[in-house]
């Protein structure tokens, strides 16, 4: 799209096209060949590697792009906060116990080294 054809328009309908004119940020003023059914976009890349937009008509917006998801949004797709919460509780606890025994077992060697 919007390359220059060198290609003679002799013994050949060329299909229906409409010149686009954009402009860049430093008032360049460049066109660009569309297919009459095309959908204009809004910005195009001129040749100097700068963005230009529509001067005329209406062109057709971008889509927004849609944020990422993150990994807390799958997980809220599969887990409620409430059962969040619950699991949370439950990992606590566990990690509580663990630093218990093995707070025990500590304290139950060092009296076995002193004796």
């Amino acid at each position: 799209m919007g390359a220059v054809s060198y290609e003679t328009d002799r013994d050949h309908d060329l299909a229906p096209r409409q010149m686009v004119k954009y402009r860049t940020e430093d008032g360049d003023v460049f066109e660009v060949p569309f297919a009459d059914e095309a959908e204009i976009p809004e910005e195009w890349l001129c040749k100097n590697g700068k963005w230009g937009t529509l001067v005329e008509g209406e062109g057709v917006e971008s889509k927004p792009a849609k944020p990422p998801r993150t990994h807390w949004d799958m997980l809220l797709e599969r887990r409620s906060i409430d059962e969040l919460e619950e699991l949370l509780q439950q990992r606590i606890e566990n990690l509580r116990s663990r630093r218990r025994t093995a707070a025990r077992l500590l304290k139950e060697q060092e009296e076995a080294q002193s004796k």
